[in-house]
């Protein structure tokens, strides 16, 4: 586990990557969520892992990505802020019939304790050629994210439904950045 490396995950289209841009407007070190950029270049390419064609090879393809990102942040001082990452990638990928999130991680943890979640938030969501899935979808994907979180032992802070430089004073106070 690394106390430095700090996971915002939660339900699609709650905030998440609008919190990351202020952390890094702030100065921090931030990774953006690997899903969207792997959708960016299936979309720019032959589209064989696009979640919405091949659910399986998607995660299969942001796990790789997470692990990549993980690796690359190893030199970054500071706490580094994950926009989603290894774990939503295995359950991603448990999801869609392949191995279970444990055995993806191993013994390993690779975040901090203490994980950010965002809730469900419909007036936040919105769909777009990048997310084609619906809002009960999301909630349904966050659900399967807190039994994961919980069954792995970590520390959820779920994030309330404020302005998001009132959650970035959050996260950063909570995980002792401020």
């Amino acid at each position: 586990m690394h106390d430095k490396f700090i996971l915002l995950t939660g339900c699609s289209g709650g905030g998440k990557s609008t919190l990351l841009s202020v952390l890094a407007e702030r100065g921090f070190a931030t990774v953006s969520e690997p899903g969207r950029r792997i959708v960016a270049d299936e979309l720019a390419g032959d589209g064989k892992a696009l979640p919405w064609v091949d659910m399986k090879a998607f995660a299969l393809r942001a796990i790789e990505v997470a692990k990549s990102d993980l690796e690359a942040a190893q030199h970054l001082d500071g706490p580094v802020f994950f926009d989603r990452g290894l774990i939503d990638a295995a359950v991603a990928l448990e999801q869609s019939g392949g191995q279970t999130t444990r055995e993806t991680l191993g013994k390993n943890l690779p975040y901090a304790k203490r994980v950010f979640m965002v809730p469900p938030w419909q007036e936040l969501f919105v769909g777009d050629a990048d997310r084609r899935h619906d809002f009960d979808a999301a909630v349904q994907e966050h659900h399967n994210i807190v039994r994961t979180l919980d069954n792995l032992g970590y520390i959820r802070n779920m994030l309330p439904k404020i302005s998001v430089n009132e959650r970035a004073d959050i996260v950063l106070r909570d995980c002792g950045a401020l």
